[in-house]
């Protein structure tokens, strides 16, 4: 079992330069409902629940950065369309959660996470496939629990993604340890390259804060035999969805119904 010592990225400045905390008490609309999942003494992470048909496969989804879960209230809706159940996941400090994020929590947490999503849509009788996606900080959540749940999933998504958080802080020349983290990258590769889910990679051609070649990586290191590289034309980081929301939840979907 691989364990990356995610503690290795929690320097103060990297978590200040990193993380961008964004409180958010949008009700959540008609058809949706919150659940506050306890990750540590009285600290909660919310997740917001679009569950519209229990046969339908459910997508667990870990957002970007500077996001919460409430922006998600439209999306969710090209979701319904191709007829996709959305979980979205925040961190400690987005949205409704309590608590300050760092790498260790956020990892920690998605194991926590993950189990309640899985017990509460259980509950509610959906039978379908459950998927776990990553988007750009959500990749790191991601791929972590696609590794340790590769019996309880159907497959993998990931976003604007990046195997470790080092890279970019190498990338974007912050004054980090880097010797530490070439431990943490070292860790993180190893562990992408045991997961043998199907897996859909996507990434923005135009993407300057992620470089696509992060993506790549991803895909190049993944060991499943079942995996798809899709590069959106001309989409930068945060208009991805929408430079070609066709051919973005096109091939999401058939990639799905496919798997």
């Amino acid at each position: 079992m691989i364990i990356p010592d995610y503690e290795l990225l929690d320097d103060p400045f990297l978590i200040n330069c990193l993380f961008f905390p964004r409180q958010d008490n949008t009700a959540p609309p008609p058809g949706s409902f919150d659940r506050m999942v306890q990750v540590g003494d009285e600290i909660f992470v919310a997740c917001r629940f679009y569950l519209k048909d229990n046969h339908w496969p459910s997508i667990l989804y870990f957002h970007g950065n500077g996001e919460v879960a409430a922006d998600y209230d439209d999306i969710k809706n090209c979701y319904w369309t191709r007829e996709l159940n959305l979980i979205v996941a925040d961190y400690r400090g987005y949205g409704l959660s309590t608590g300050q994020p760092s790498f260790k929590n956020l990892i920690k947490d998605a194991h926590l996470i993950f189990s309640y999503v899985r017990q509460e849509i259980l509950q509610c009788g959906f039978k379908g496939a459950i998927w776990v996606m990553g988007r750009s900080l959500g990749s790191m959540s991601a791929l972590e629990v696609a590794y340790q749940e590769q019996k309880n999933l159907q497959g993998l998504i990931i976003e604007s993604g990046f195997v470790c958080v080092s890279r970019l802080a190498k990338q974007w020349e912050l004054p980090a340890n880097y010797k530490e983290m070439e431990i943490i990258e070292k860790q993180c590769l190893a562990m992408t390259r045991e997961i043998a889910l199907p897996a859909l990679v996507i990434h923005g051609e135009e993407d300057d804060l992620v470089y696509m070649l992060e993506g790549k990586l991803i895909y190049e290191q993944l060991g499943s035999k079942n995996k798809e590289f899709l590069v959106i034309p001309e989409a930068d980081h945060n208009s991805i969805i929408f430079s070609d929301p066709e051919k973005y939840f096109g091939t999401l979907d058939k990639f799905i119904r496919e798997a």
